[in-house]
C-alpha cells in the first residue's frame, strides 16, 4: 500500500515537471513572453530616448529656435502673416 502510494506521488510529481505551471511545456511559452518582453522594452527605450532628445531641445536656458519655432507654430497657431505652412506627413 505505502509503495502504491508512494508511486502515484512519484508519477504526479513527474506529471507536474513536465505539464505544471513552471514545468518543461510551459518553458517555451515563457521564453516567447521573454522575447517579447525584450522586444517591448527596446521600442519603449528608443522613444524614451526620443523624447529625452527633444525635452533637452526644449530647454529653457538653450532652446533649439527650430523647434520652439515648430511647437508655437502647431500648438498655438502662431503665424506671420505673410507665412504659408506646408504640413508634410511624418515617416513613423
Amino acid at each position: 500500500m505505502t509503495q502504491g502510494l508512494a508511486l502515484a506521488l512519484l508519477l504526479l510529481l513527474l506529471g507536474l515537471a513536465i505539464a505544471g505551471p513552471s514545468g518543461l511545456l510551459a518553458w517555451n511559452e515563457n521564453l516567447q513572453l521573454r522575447d517579447q518582453r525584450h522586444a517591448q522594452i527596446a521600442a519603449l527605450t528608443e522613444e524614451r530616448d526620443i523624447l529625452k532628445n527633444r525635452v533637452g531641445l526644449l530647454d529653457p536656458n538653450s532652446a533649439d529656435p527650430d523647434l520652439v519655432s515648430e511647437k508655437l507654430r502647431s500648438d498655438l497657431n502662431v503665424l506671420h502673416p505673410d507665412e504659408v505652412v506646408l504640413i508634410l506627413p511624418t515617416q513613423d
